[in-house]
């Protein structure tokens, strides 16, 4: 096994390296998918781990440790000598890199996402232009598209529709040549030759947050609901319901405001300080925002 991994992280710094070399921005992964080094900050009592985003100098801050430097990403790699994988910074220049997540499984959407695609595609008369896609494990595709510099798209999920999430500014994309506990990333036959293609104007506005006019009684509103969903969660639904309503939240402009009565809200139906912190901290990062 242990030979195996050699093999896997040797093989991911090298597609890591390629990456970097096309002005994207890497860090390793573990076969979790998730950033392979653990935050320096992690004994810290709550909020503190969420407050740097590498400012100390050390490594661990997740995408905010990304790199285009090829002695950066080779440390950042021998730091973490079990990572199988690598991931790809989107919202960084030169590329802006925005990537359409369209997920398979079931337990996420009710109908296939490729088609609520082109179902969005059709109603708000846009096509995909040719791209690179990567191919999931679990079936699912990843399209790369490049947004304009003084555009910030957030992280979202299922906001577009059901299976279909966005990647965005502090989110990052698995890259291709990456292995998980479910198998490996593969770039899509017939893409490989292709550069991101630049977002169409109609999807990028669908992608772009809505500007905030809401009077206080209007937000308060919104809040309202928010919570009482979470105060509605059955156990098995919990962090689900808290992880839903935070990154509605925080899209709306209202996360900080509303962090408070969520934790509230969330310790009410059973979850810890920690574990709810913890969840709407995973909401502000997927949003692009911070706590």
């Amino acid at each position: 096994m242990a030979t195996t991994d050699r093999r896997a992280t040797t093989l991911a710094l090298a597609h890591a390296l390629s990456a970097e070399e096309r002005g994207l921005a890497v860090i390793p992964l573990a076969r979790t998918k998730l950033p392979a080094l653990r935050s320096p900050h992690r004994d810290a009592p709550a909020p503190e781990p969420f407050a740097c985003r590498g400012e100390c100098g050390r490594l661990g801050h997740g995408v905010h440790d990304a790199s285009t430097d090829p002695d950066r990403v080779r440390a950042l790699f021998a730091a973490a000598p079990w990572a199988t994988g690598y991931g790809i910074a989107c919202g960084l220049p030169p590329h802006h890199l925005i990537g359409v997540d369209l997920d398979t499984k079931s337990a996420v959407a009710q109908t296939d996402s490729s088609t609520a695609l082109r179902e969005l595609a059709l109603r708000h008369l846009f096509t995909i232009p040719p791209t690179v896609v990567v191919l999931t494990p679990s079936g699912g595709r990843h399209l790369w598209l490049t947004g304009p510099p003084d555009h910030v798209v957030p992280n979202s999920a299922g906001r577009l529709a059901p299976g279909i999430d966005i990647r965005g500014a502090g989110g990052y994309l698995v890259g291709p040549g990456s292995r998980t506990r479910h198998g490996a990333y593969t770039i899509a036959p017939g893409t490989s030759h292709l550069r991101p293609a630049p977002c169409p104007p109609a999807l990028l506005r669908l992608l772009l947050p809505p500007p905030v006019r809401r009077t206080d009684g209007e937000s308060a509103g919104a809040g309202r609901g928010l919570v009482q969903f979470v105060l509605a969660a059955h156990e098995g639904q919990r962090n689900t319901r808290l992880f839903w309503a935070a990154c509605r939240a925080y899209e709306n402009g209202v996360g900080a405001v509303l962090l408070a009565p969520l934790l509230d809200a969330a310790r009410a139906t059973g979850l810890t300080e920690r574990e709810a912190r913890a969840t709407i901290a995973s909401a502000a990062r997927m949003t692009g925002r911070h706590p």
